[in-house]
């Protein structure tokens, strides 16, 4: 069943509101703005980078000896990178040999939704309807019930066993031929594949020990407030099922409090590197610039096609920060501005159009002023891109001002014609 809860603002209250928020739209412009220039700089170095990257690496053909020939120098390498770690899991003592062992754990669990309405009023005030619903999923942590909205939810959820919760553990050795792999190279490879489990009798037991106490804890709580409490003995509720550890009374039917937790493991395989030989193992390449590469990936890759995965990867980013930073800075002036529209408010007809009105010039100008902190820093770092750039601002600007004064010139021409018509009809 839906809970519905009702707020209702004043005229004042909102005004108040809206001129508290031309501060927080002065710090988003400037963050907006910030994010734009520092974006373009991180984009041309990382290019600058890459480019001087490929201009200056080599093919380490052979990687099951040392050469001291290519130490200090940025190489490109494929082989396989294998390790004798043995990873154990503290808590299951699940083990395996691999790159990574990794515990994911996921809970069964009320999950809250809400859905809300606002609607203005005659007068200036505002009426805000939030529904909240609720459903049981399956969730990537435990949910704190106790802050739901509807109280016939609160303490609803719960865990049947506590301080368990997602962990991945990495192999420290990992060869590469005669080299060894380094940590960040360790943790960004590796074939996942699902690790099957098989728990020792006694951890089995401890857990659904562990786990019927917390269900019997749990319902002696809730037996007070709403509900009967069912026997929390009989069989185990720990249930192994390939690489799944289910705790609860049957995977088929999950009830709140119920866990999955999920193994998984990283094996050794063929890997592909762009990096800078140090001794018997590799560090990143640091470019003129300052910038740092290293790239290891899954497989075997020609170099050309992994400076082309960065590359690609560099442009993709640059337009993600471009866009998320003139949502910033068009969001940034429209909460600067809209109190204007919150003025109107007392009569909702004209703060629509008033609403309409700020929200076109914020966006244009936010949009144009984004171009030109763009145009701005390519000027700064490539010239000739950022002239462009201006001059396409520049233009929008006058388009723009051209087509509003003659929307101007239109409504003074309707103006003054209106009385001569009326004249007009009262003397023909």
């Amino acid at each position: 069943m839906a809970y519905t809860v009702t707020k209702r603002t004043s005229y004042g209250q909102r005004v108040k509101n809206s001129f508290g928020g031309i501060f927080l739209g002065i710090l988003l412009f400037i963050a907006g703005t910030c994010l734009l220039w520092w974006n373009e700089g991180r984009a041309v170095k990382t290019t600058k980078m890459l480019k001087e990257a490929q201009a200056n690496y080599v093919e380490m053909g052979d990687i099951n000896s040392i050469n001291p020939e290519y130490d200090g120098k940025l190489v490109h390498a494929t082989g396989l990178a294998v390790t004798d770690d043995v990873l154990t899991d503290p808590i299951f003592n699940v083990a395996c040999t691999a790159l990574n062992l990794s515990r994911k754990v996921e809970y069964y669990q009320w999950v809250e939704h809400s859905k809300t309405m606002k609607k203005d009023k005659i007068g200036g005030g505002e009426e805000e309807t939030t529904t909240y619903t609720y459903d049981k999923q399956w969730s990537d942590k435990a949910i704190e019930s106790s802050k739901f909205a509807d109280p016939q939810y609160h303490n609803a959820n719960f865990v049947l066993l506590n301080g368990i919760e997602d962990e991945k553990l990495y192999a420290s050795h990992v060869s590469f031929g005669a080299y060894k792999l380094n940590e960040n190279q360790i943790h960004s490879i590796g074939t996942i594949e699902k690790l099957n489990v098989e728990l020792p009798e006694g951890i089995v037991k401890s857990l659904s020990e562990n786990a019927a106490q917390s269900m019997k804890d749990y319902r002696n709580k809730i037996l007070k407030e709403r509900v009967a409490a069912d026997s929390t003995s009989g069989s185990s509720l720990v249930h192994v099922n390939g690489n799944v550890v289910y705790v609860g009374r049957s995977a088929n039917s999950p009830q709140i409090g119920d866990m999955r937790i999920i193994f998984e493991k990283a094996v050794p395989g063929n890997v592909s590197l762009i990096a800078v030989v140090s001794g018997d193992t590799f560090t990143g390449y640091t470019a003129k610039n300052g910038k740092i590469m290293s790239v290891i990936t899954n497989g075997t890759q020609a170099a050309e096609a992994m400076f082309a995965s960065e590359h690609a990867t560099n442009k993709a980013v640059l337009w993600i920060f471009r866009i998320v930073g003139v949502l910033i800075v068009i969001f940034g002036l429209r909460n600067i501005f809209d109190f204007l529209h919150t003025l109107a408010k007392v009569l909702p007809f004209l703060a629509n159009i008033i609403g309409f009105g700020v929200g076109a010039v914020c966006s244009i100008i936010g949009f144009v002023w984004s171009l030109l902190i763009i145009a701005l820093a390519w000027l700064f770092y490539r010239p000739m891109l950022g002239i462009l750039l201006i001059v396409i601002a520049a233009a929008i600007i006058f388009l723009f001002s051209k087509k509003s004064k003659e929307l101007l010139r239109k409504n003074a021409t309707a103006t003054t014609e209106e009385p001569a018509t009326t004249d007009q009809l009262q003397n023909p």
